[in-house]
């Protein structure tokens, strides 16, 4: 082994963030949380209030990624796996769901659906 791939094997990792700081990280995971909650209360359509949904998921990890690696641990990042974890479940039943709907009135406005008899 070479003294520079031992230097590395032994250097002092996680480094603090370099250059972007925590702000600049939940700056974009604001807007992108903001978007998803513009998009989702501002459109009809339920594709597009899924897919807002899911910006909302990942601005969120992003915050939670960002905050995990200034802190210099790994906590963020496991609760990141468990929102992956719920984003994957909730696409799943939400894309069966838009399929049976879509079926059902062969529309995806959700204001055709505000009335649900039952």
């Amino acid at each position: 082994m070479t003294d520079l791939a031992l230097a590395i094997a032994q250097a002092d990792f996680p480094l603090p963030m370099p250059g972007a700081t925590l702000y600049h990280y939940l700056l974009v995971s604001a807007l992108m949380f903001a978007i998803g909650v513009i998009g989702f209360v501002s459109r009809r359509n339920l594709i597009i209030m899924f897919l807002c949904t899911e910006l909302m998921f990942q601005a969120a990890g992003i915050a939670l990624i960002a905050f995990s690696r200034f802190h210099l641990n790994h906590t963020g990042e496991t609760f990141v796996i468990f929102v992956l974890t719920v984003a994957a479940a909730e696409a799943a039943l939400a894309l069966a769901l838009v399929v049976l709907l879509f079926r059902r009135k062969e529309t995806l406005d959700a204001s055709s659906w505000a009335e649900l008899k039952g």
